[in-house]
């Protein structure tokens, strides 16, 4: 028994041997330190055998299966409690334990607000954390029913899945329709409320239910502290677009009764997709100024939680091999749903940027995996939430779209809510759903897509006379040639513009494919083969297209155009086919021109990026960064002068992440004197701290507190003190954060802090502590903060072949897999930084 990293093959088990119909739980959470918990499980055994029910509590009060007593030394946190001996019989099993509460976001985290010390709870259960709140069969195929109590103080609310009934200090809820152990939720104390209702309308088609007027009560809920900060009109306005979208094309109501958005403290995540009651991380109610991408980046979250209200909760995966296509389609239907139903009209320039970006950064790593892949265990599933499951996979269902085409999407879509509703399915039924619907075979497209590994690159060969072309094939590189439904635009300049003026659409497979409608077109100055972003691959430019893309990135008037040429760039500088220091002039020339506020965000990050780790250190600190300062200081200005505010925001916070010049420290220093902005001005501290600009740091710091006793502002403070660059505070910092007695948040402040400008020179000892200890961190802490300290404290800034051996010789030892994992990516990326620093340099 393996309960707290259970395997397929366990889960499997006991889903034939267990079928489970409802807990009772009851919570206690009046208490400080631990909370009681007390749950009555009634199950089935519809074999004879033995297993085991997930539990990890401090201690077991008391267990009783059909009122017969279970040894307590039944139990076991690592191997939960075993249920022996069973008979063909239906059973009740009531538990009581004692649980401590979380702060690492697992379980049942526990938050006190520094504002007014008011105490707030949430629960995170995915992937199987239920476990560590009330005794459960944690895996999603062995759906039940749930009848909870919880007894709090008497200030505070409960948001739940259901509507909830109180009396005196006690509240009910009965969530009566199936759902899944990580989908059930638990949000209480003093939460600030808004409500609302969504009214409108569901569509019928032939796949769906009947057409109906509908009604859904909305709530949003933040700490009190946070209240005159959420702002409430613009989220339910959001929300309400979404459930637009949705009713317009998923065929099946709204299954959860109400839908409540919680915005929790200290969340790990963006979001969770609770059944009915979301959760959401609170740094996305701005209590200062946030850049246009954050604004949208939160409407995104917005509408990937609610696409799983469908897709996750009323239909359910089976196991976590299908986790991807759980993620892949809410982040697709996200996306589809921004760009149609909301101010975001331009989403899919965003997902183009960001979302692939991720994707193609994750599939080029030596730890690359297929898109459905491995699943043995839940240790191996958690390493799963990655670029790789989340953007790889949406943007193939977005290939997958263009292929059989929108409408028979979405009609296989419908016949899939209305086939499995309730229910659990794979990935199978699916495709199945969308062979039916679409009358296409798409057999040949699982194996091409979803069980290979690796990004294919596209490039033209052409031959041209008079001006024009008279062949035009595409040719595919990469280890597994698929099947891709592309754009091929072709575009020119004319009048100060870089222009589209022909595109053909076609299906390419193999290593080389002709367009025929291509023959005879005008010869182009610039040619997109994946134009609008129809499919999952890479682009490769040939040197003239290369010297025009950097004379005339500012001149390429449509923004998906313009962001696949910024993408390719990018790709080319990570691949080392452009040199960093060309890639950063590049962004230091096209900022002025670039209108899509979230690719000119990326592009800052990337061109720091480049100049940061991948350009040679000598020309990074005589030319880079200046060039960079230099250029982010002048668009703040002219942004500022145009009273462009969301402009200027993204130049200001980039100016906080790079080594500053004398006219750059100076700016953060009038910054900090005049912004009201509280981010901003911690933001700007930081850097300055970094940079040796603050003499008395501690005394600044704490006058930057009292000004803004909040948890942001304390979160923010670490990351200022861990800044300081001397041997004694790194160290200090070091082994705070190696103690392992961190919150999530302050380890992550932290982290960023140690790691700032200028720190390299004092943290000359930590390479050698770093993989004495990895794996005693690995072994000691919560998974979340296990992994956030290995991937934090990998010596990335020590950028040498001495690293890369180090690194070598520690993955020689026998390590549990998720560990060598994620020091083998962390590998992976110093290596790149090495190649591309000599090629830079040359």
């Amino acid at each position: 028994m393996t309960s707290v990293n259970l395997t397929h093959d366990e889960a499997q088990h006991r889903s034939t041997l267990i079928s489970v119909s409802h807990y009772d739980v009851e919570l206690d959470l009046r208490e400080e330190k631990q909370f009681t918990s007390h749950t009555t499980v009634k199950f089935e055994a519809t074999a004879t055998g033995s297993t085991f029910i997930d539990l990890r509590a401090d201690e077991i009060v008391e267990a009783r299966l059909n009122g017969v007593p279970v040894p307590l030394d039944a139990y076991n946190p690592t191997y939960g409690v075993a249920l022996s001996g069973l008979e063909v019989a239906e059973y009740e099993l009531k538990v009581t334990a004692k649980i401590s509460y979380s702060r690492t976001g697992e379980g049942l985290h526990r938050f006190v607000d520094p504002v007014d010390d008011n105490v707030y709870l949430y629960t995170q259960f995915e992937t199987a954390d239920a476990k560590r709140v009330f005794a459960c069969f944690d895996q999603p195929d062995m759906k039940a029913t749930y009848s909870l109590t919880f007894h709090t103080p008497s200030q505070w609310k409960v948001i739940t899945n259901s509507p909830v009934t109180r009396e005196g200090d006690t509240w009910r809820a009965t969530v009566d329709t199936p759902l899944s152990t990580y989908l059930i939720a638990l949000c209480a104390g003093p939460y600030y409320e808004v409500t609302d209702t969504w009214k409108g309308a569901l569509a019928a088609h032939p796949e769906g239910q009947p057409a109906a007027q509908l009604e859904v009560p909305l709530g949003l809920y933040c700490r009190a502290s946070l209240a005159e900060h959420m702002d409430a009109e613009r989220l339910f306005t959001e929300t309400k677009q979404g459930f637009d979208f949705y009713h317009a094309n998923f065929g099946f109501a709204y299954p959860f009764g109400k839908y409540d958005q919680i915005f929790v403290p200290e969340f790990n995540a963006g979001a969770m997709e609770n059944a009915g009651c979301v959760t959401i991380r609170d740094e996305y109610v701005f209590s200062s100024q946030a850049t246009h991408y954050m604004y949208e980046r939160r409407a995104d979250t917005i509408l990937h939680e609610l696409a799983h209200m469908w897709f996750g909760d009323l239909v359910t995966m089976k196991w976590w091999d299908d986790l991807w296509l759980n993620e892949s389609f809410a982040t697709w239907a996200a996306a589809i749903s921004q760009a149609e139903s909301t101010e975001y009209d331009t989403a899919w320039v965003t997902f183009a940027n960001v979302e692939k970006s991720w994707a193609y950064q994750q599939d080029q790593l030596p730890t690359t995996h297929p898109i459905s892949t491995d699943a043995s265990d839940i240790e191996t599933v958690e390493q799963n939430f990655d670029g790789i499951t989340y953007a790889k996979g949406a943007s193939v269902l977005k290939q997958l779209q263009a292929y059989v085409g929108r409408e028979n999407f979405f009609a296989g879509v419908r016949r899939h809510f209305s086939k499995h509703a309730w229910g659990n399915a794979t990935f199978n039924d699916l495709l199945g759903h969308l062979e039916d619907a679409s009358g296409r075979d798409l057999s040949f497209w699982a194996a091409e897509w979803l069980k290979t590994t690796g990004v294919n690159t596209l490039s033209a060969e052409t031959e041209q006379e008079g001006g024009k072309y008279t062949s035009f094939a595409v040719q595919q590189s990469g280890d597994t040639l698929r099947t891709h439904r592309i754009a091929v635009g072709l575009y020119r300049l004319e009048d100060g513009k870089v222009s589209r003026f022909k595109q053909v659409e076609v299906d390419i497979s193999g290593e080389r494919t002709e367009i025929p409608e291509l023959a005879g077109a005008e010869v182009a100055e610039l040619v997109l083969l994946n134009d609008d972003d129809l499919t999952y691959t890479l682009l490769e430019f040939d040197p003239e297209t290369v010297e025009f893309v950097v004379n005339n990135i500012d001149k390429i008037a449509d923004p998906m155009a313009r962001t696949l040429c910024w993408s390719t760039a990018w790709e080319m500088t990570r691949a080392g086919t452009m040199r960093a220091r060309d890639f950063a002039q590049l962004v230091a020339r096209g900022l002025s021109a670039e209108t899509e506020l979230a690719v000119l965000e990326r592009i800052c990050n990337q061109a720091i990026t480049a100049v940061d780790t991948y350009a040679d250190p000598q020309w990074a600190q005589a030319e880079g960064f200046a060039l960079l300062a230099d250029a982010f200081l002048a668009e703040a200005s002219a942004a500022d002068d145009n009273g462009a505010g969301n402009r200027s925001i993204v130049f200001k916070q980039a100016l906080t992440k790079i080594d500053l010049n004398e006219a750059a420290r100076d700016y953060l220093v009038e910054l900090r004197a005049s912004s009201d902005d509280k981010a901003l001005r911690w933001k700007a501290l930081a850097a300055l701290v970094a940079n040796g600009a603050i003499d008395d740091v501690e005394a600044l710091v704490a006058q930057e507190l009292e000004a803004d006793n909040t948890a942001s502002g304390y979160q923010a403070s670490l990351r200022a003190l861990a800044a300081f660059n001397s041997d004694e505070n790194k160290r200090a910092v070091w082994d705070e954060i190696m103690s392992l007695q961190l919150s999530n948040l302050e380890l992550r402040h932290k982290l960023e802090g140690l790691t700032m400008s200028g720190s390299e020179k004092h943290l000359i000892f930590a390479p050698d502590e770093y993989f004495a200890n990895a794996q005693k961190v690995w072994d000691a802490g919560s998974s979340e903060i296990a992994l956030g300290t290995i991937q934090g404290l990998y010596p990335s800034w020590n950028v040498s072949q001495e690293t890369i051996d180090a690194t070598d010789k520690f993955l020689e030892n026998e390590l549990p897999s998720g560990l060598r994992r994620a020091v083998t990516e962390e590998r992976d990326r110093l290596a790149r930084a090495l190649r591309n620093r000599a090629i830079d340099a040359q």
